[in-house]
């Protein structure tokens, strides 16, 4: 028996419920034929306990729905986003870009899973190691798309020491912002100018896309992008270590859960964390990022 467990975004609004319901009957449906059971849970309801265990997570939402609860997925589960709310139905919906299902196409596109026919995606995930001055050690959930480390203060500037790779700076930003390959189209894309950023693409190798990463000092001063380029923009595979100089600051994997360090704490961020195993039935997740640049949408 294929167990399968459905997570969905509840927040009382109509088109969310309908898209439920049609997921619930669909899978009602087949699962004689494919010998399936499954059962629902709010996404504000769910727990680790939920996905142990579990052959196939489905995600019903948008790409937030997705990332506050996937670091709950392990890397050997498969998932299938299904936009719930699609952009292209209503402009207040959701873009959805690793929601590659929806709503018109679920029902042949769960039966192309559960057949084993359908791509599967290894997604790279960043993660941060906090060491503190006690002596302790907290892992964050891990990243698709980007990690924040700033001062908890947003008003004060985030002073830290930077090292990677035998380099090593003492720098004061408004954050530094370390993003996937694939997360380039959520937080990145608005705090790098186009024409930088389509620069850096130039010179990126396709096979470093699964273990390289962005690192971006947010509104650095225009001395320290001259005197330490590799320290405020950079595309790299190395390890990159900050030492806090803020009385208390913060790392934020995509845009959820915080985690707090005082000063002389020091962070690790590499993209060491388990991948996540996302199914798509068109098109690779990587191939609709290229449409996406193609078209300059990201």
């Amino acid at each position: 028996m294929t167990d399968v467990l459905v997570v969905f975004k509840k927040n009382f609004e109509q088109v969310h419920d309908e898209s439920l319901q049609k997921v619930t009957e669909i899978l009602n449906q087949v699962k004689n034929n494919f010998d399936v059971s499954f059962d629902l849970r709010a996404r504000e309801q769910v727990r680790r306990a939920d996905f142990i265990g579990r052959d196939l997570v489905i995600v019903l939402g948008g790409d937030g729905t997705l990332t506050s609860i996937s670091h709950n997925i392990d890397a050997e589960t498969p998932v299938i986003g299904v936009n719930s709310h699609p952009m292209e139905e209503d402009p207040s919906g959701s873009f959805g870009f690793y929601m590659d299902s929806n709503i018109d196409t679920f029902s042949a596109d769960i039966v192309t899973a559960l057949s084993g026919k359908a791509i599967i995606n290894q997604i790279p995930r960043l993660q941060a190691i906090i060491d503190t001055t006690s002596g302790n050690r907290f892992t964050t959930d891990p990243a698709m798309n980007d990690l924040l480390i700033a001062n908890t203060h947003q008003y004060a500037p985030s002073k830290y020491h930077i090292r990677r790779d035998g380099n090593k700076c003492r720098q004061q930003s408004s954050g530094l912002v370390f993003s996937t390959w694939l997360g380039q189209g959520a937080w990145l894309n608005h705090i790098i100018e186009q024409n930088t950023i389509e620069e850096l693409r130039k010179n990126i190798q396709g096979d470093q896309i699964n273990n390289h990463y962005f690192v971006v000092a947010r509104e650095i001063s225009h001395k320290q992008r001259i005197d330490q380029p590799w320290s405020w923009l950079d595309w790299t595979d190395q390890t990159t270590t900050i030492t806090s100089d803020m009385h208390r600051g913060y790392v934020v994997p995509d845009g959820w859960d915080e985690v707090h360090f005082n000063r002389g704490a020091t962070i690790t961020v590499n993209l060491a964390a388990p991948k996540l195993c996302l199914l798509t039935f068109r098109k690779t997740i990587y191939e609709k990022l290229s449409d996406l640049i193609e078209q300059k949408l990201v």
